[in-house]
């Protein structure tokens, strides 16, 4: 990883600053959409379970953020690893843990927020994992489909169109936990600012929808995944938020995050 990223980077270098939002109506250049995947696969790190493995990889991260050329996602990005370098790993384990895990307006499994515990989210997962075989990305098995790592990811693998369509398809829920982010002043507000930056911004029904969700929360229906196919992407119950697969870089040595989660 650290090698494919410098040199991404020392490329990236070489390119004049341009806005990077996929919504403007101008194609981005082949060089924008090499800037524009390594932002997202940082992104996709950043938001992953900080185990030791990613923890010693924070002085690559770092670097590799400071030589971004200037821009507005880059900057939210410098704010963050500013802040992650500067963490003991026990510390940020523990933040992690508190924000994702224990909050669900702020987890990372976006098709909670667009279907609740309904039984089209389980459609919804499957959807999604049929859409990364079509593509012919394998995502290993770790997480489920929906795990924002993972959307981000395939998103930087596959590009701007069919590979973003997921970010957009749930803009509202991504919007939802930047402002939980915010209301908690979590750092990890900023890597969703530099997410938010690189999609459209939100139209006025996405701010209403936005509030209600807030206010009442996604559709409820206690089901579980089995009868769609699902139960390949985890272990049964991990369906139902806060309950989930094993983080994506946790070696199988670590200890077990907690998994009964409220």
């Amino acid at each position: 990883m650290p090698g494919i990223v410098r040199a991404r980077v020392r490329a990236a270098l070489r390119r004049p600053d341009r806005t990077l939002r996929a919504a403007r109506p101008v194609p981005l250049t082949p060089e924008e959409t090499e800037q524009r995947a390594l932002l997202l696969r940082l992104m996709s790190l950043l938001l992953q379970y900080p185990d030791a493995e990613l923890a010693a990889a924070r002085p690559v991260i770092t670097s590799t953020v400071a030589a971004l050329p200037p821009s507005s996602a880059a900057g939210h990005l410098a704010e963050f690893t500013a802040w992650f370098t500067g963490q003991e790993t026990d510390a940020l384990e523990r933040h992690y843990v508190e924000t994702f895990d224990l909050r669900r307006r702020s987890s990372l499994y976006l098709t909670y927020y667009l279907h609740g515990d309904t039984r089209r989210r389980g459609m919804a997962l499957l959807t999604l994992a049929q859409r990364y075989r079509a593509a012919g990305w394998d995502t290993g098995g770790g997480e489920l489909p929906d795990h924002l790592p993972v959307v981000l990811e395939f998103a930087a693998l596959t590009g701007p169109g069919r590979g973003e369509a997921p970010l957009r398809q749930h803009r509202r829920g991504i919007e939802l936990i930047h402002r939980a982010l915010t209301d908690a002043d979590s750092p990890y507000r900023h890597v969703f600012a530099a997410l938010t930056e690189l999609l459209p911004p939100p139209t006025e029904a996405d701010l209403r929808a936005v509030a209600e969700l807030a206010a009442q929360g996604p559709p409820d229906e206690e089901v579980g995944l089995d009868p769609y196919g699902a139960g390949e992407f985890a272990p049964p119950g991990a369906f139902v938020p806060p309950g989930q697969a094993p983080p994506t870089l946790v070696p199988p040595s670590a200890p077990h995050r907690q998994e009964d989660r409220r």
